[in-house]
This record gives C-alpha cells, structure tokens and sequence, in this order.
C-alpha cells in the first residue's frame, strides 16, 4: 500500500471590524477594492471609510510564495481621506504579513492572516485493516446446552 503525501495549503484571510461587527473574507482574486462605495469588493461599513478606501493586489516572491500588498486610495492614485495605518505606522503602501493590522479609521480595522497548513490524506473505506469493535454486551448467546 503507497502512502500518499500530506498537501499543503495557504489561504490569505481579511477578518474586518466595523460598524457592522466582524466578518472574515478569504482572498483568492488578484484585486480587491476595499471601503463603504457599493461597488467595492469588500465594503466596510463605517462614516470614517472612503468610498475606495484601500485596493488589495496579490503579488509573489520569486513566483511561489503568494503575498498581498494594501494600497492606500485606488489604482489611479486617488487615495483615501484618512489615508491608512498599519502596525500604527501611516503608510501609502505595505506588503501585508501575517498579524498585520490595518486601521483605516476609529474603531474600523482589518487583521491580515495568512494561514499555512497540511492537510493528510485519510485511509478508503476499503482499508484491509480496519477493525470494528465490538461490544460484548451486543452478542446473543444462546442458553442451550
């Protein structure tokens, strides 16, 4: 019987904190707009957020290792009234990693996740070992003799 290698998974994960309470979106595409406008991708529901607030870009190092970068504004280089905070430090960019967080106005934040795990591969139903117990309590004897 061959032994099947464990798979290995990422996923990039945005848990924002707003007016609304908290949500966690998992990021896949390679763009998102982020603020309270209808047309964003990840709308935040606060007063204190632009209407484009932020855009996310997925980006790789050495074309394996996937990463996000948060941009203050839009991709035309419109940015944000508040502009961003991120680990307390204003920034018009940043290269997110994992436990950052992102404060886009009071009491309105993002945390950035990024969650690496494997995933082993269990036995078919079939497995020539499989043992099922049983209970002696579950057996019928007969009282014949």
């Amino acid at each position: 019987m061959s032994v099947k290698p464990a798979k290995h998974r990422e996923e990039h994960i945005l848990i924002v904190f707003d007016g609304k309470g908290q949500k966690e979106v998992v990021l896949s595409e390679t763009a998102y707009s982020l603020g309270r406008g209808q047309n964003c991708d990840i709308r935040i529901q606060s007063q204190f957020v632009s209407r484009h607030h932020a855009t996310l870009i997925k980006r790789s190092h050495n074309d394996t290792e996937e990463y996000y970068r948060i941009i203050d504004g839009d991709l035309k280089g419109k940015t944000s009234v508040n502009g961003l905070l991120v680990n307390q430090r204003k920034v018009s960019f940043h290269d997110l990693k994992n436990g950052d967080k992102v404060v886009f106005g009071p009491q309105v934040s993002a945390v950035y996740e990024h969650r690496q795990y494997d995933v082993f591969p269990t036995l078919p139903p079939d497995d020539p070992f499989d043992i099922t117990l049983i209970d002696p309590a579950m057996i019928d004897f007969d009282d014949e003799e």
